[in-house]
């Protein structure tokens, strides 16, 4: 993998979890682009960039990575979050989350991720590690097909999603078989670009940007900011396979989204490729993603004690919510950025110094 392009996906990594927050605060960095119209879609994408082929033949140690890169921090988290809420809970009354069961720790988080709401974000995790499963296993059945014949395949599970998901009793194997056919389009559409499309053609010409603004501005009629009564618009619920009244609507601004994501990063490359913080951003999505609610609810407590107001304000209303946000929105997007990308450092960094002091013990010294 060459630099520049290493660059460029921590660069989309960092888009796509500033997006996350952002939406998480209800406003949007791309103004044509409400909250939650394509950025978990981004990272589908991302993720089928960084799809290595050499995997169809080493299926175990892919997945034996995947478990170790996702699944492993996945439930030190959820165990830290249980301590969390538990605490809460003593102080306020209120358990944030699902009942405590061993059902809900190991099975829930890939029903729904939302066991316990202070890291429900992270529900994504064992979603991209289904996905790259499936992802996996439908490539090894396809590696002797035409481009064609693949790009068929994927493009029916993608456009088939929403459809069917209007017509079955959403169980909860069935929301994860949505999810999964909607989410394969992506990757699939990733690891296309980066094989058949980036460096041989150039999708960024005046015409296709044109093209997808004129497009943009046509499903921008389905946004429910223009018109409540549309229902959900551009911004569907994925983990919820909640599309409301739309078929082919989040389709399509999933990937005008990650164009645009793409056109943005190849545009302002030279200018904040050496920005540190950006990097870090990129590096860290893991840490943003699990623990940006935690950092938005302690600013919250942290205001209403500042203005001496009753902290059960909060508990009249959801995670997500943040004390009057025409005032703070941009404070707590700021900060949770900040925090939650440092703490990804630092819990890196006392990794790193754990592992060597360990290996320094178990390794004889001729050895070191």
């Amino acid at each position: 993998m060459d630099k520049i392009f290493s660059d460029k996906i921590n660069l989309l990594k960092c888009l796509a979890i500033t997006l996350v927050v952002s939406g998480h605060l209800e406003f949007s960095l791309f103004g044509m682009f409400p909250p939650y119209s394509f950025q978990l879609s981004l990272f589908f994408f991302i993720s089928g960039m960084l799809f290595k082929d050499k995997y169809l033949d080493a299926v175990f140690d892919f997945i034996k990575r995947r478990i170790k890169s996702l699944l492993v921090l996945y439930y030190l988290y959820s165990a830290f979050y249980m301590i969390v809420t538990i605490i809460i809970a003593k102080y306020t009354g209120k358990f944030w989350g699902m009942e405590l069961s061993w059902k809900n720790f190991f099975i829930t988080p890939f029903l729904n991720g939302h066991q316990f709401d202070l890291s429900c974000p992270m529900w994504f995790v064992p979603q991209l590690f289904m996905t790259m499963i499936a992802f996996l296993f439908c490539q090894k059945l396809l590696r002797n097909r035409s481009e064609i014949v693949r790009g068929i395949f994927y493009t029916i599970l993608g456009l088939s999603a929403i459809p069917l998901s209007k017509g079955i009793d959403m169980t909860p194997v069935n929301l994860i078989l949505i999810r999964i056919m909607f989410s394969l389009f992506f990757v699939y559409l990733g690891h296309f670009y980066v094989q058949k499309i980036r460096g041989k053609y150039n999708i960024f010409s005046p015409k296709i940007l044109g093209f997808v603004i004129c497009l943009q501005a046509i499903l921008w009629h389905f946004n429910r900011d223009y018109d409540p009564e549309h229902g959900i618009g551009l911004s569907y619920v994925l983990v919820w396979a909640r599309f409301d009244d739309q078929i082919i609507v989040p389709v399509l601004t999933s990937l005008t989204g990650i164009w645009f994501s793409l056109l943005f990063i190849d545009v302002t490359y030279k200018y904040i490729k050496d920005i540190k913080f950006l990097k870090l951003i990129g590096e860290n999505t893991y840490h943003i993603m699990a623990n940006h609610l935690l950092v938005m609810y302690l600013m919250t407590i942290t205001i209403l004690t500042i203005n001496k107001l009753p902290l059960n304000m909060i508990e009249a209303h959801d995670i997500y919510w943040i004390y009057n946000p025409v005032q703070n929105t941009y404070l707590y997007f700021v900060l949770t950025m900040l925090i939650t990308t440092y703490t990804g450092v630092a819990l890196k960094f006392l990794k790193k110094k754990t592992f060597d002091k360990l290996t320094a013990k178990l390794l004889p010294a001729e050895n070191k």
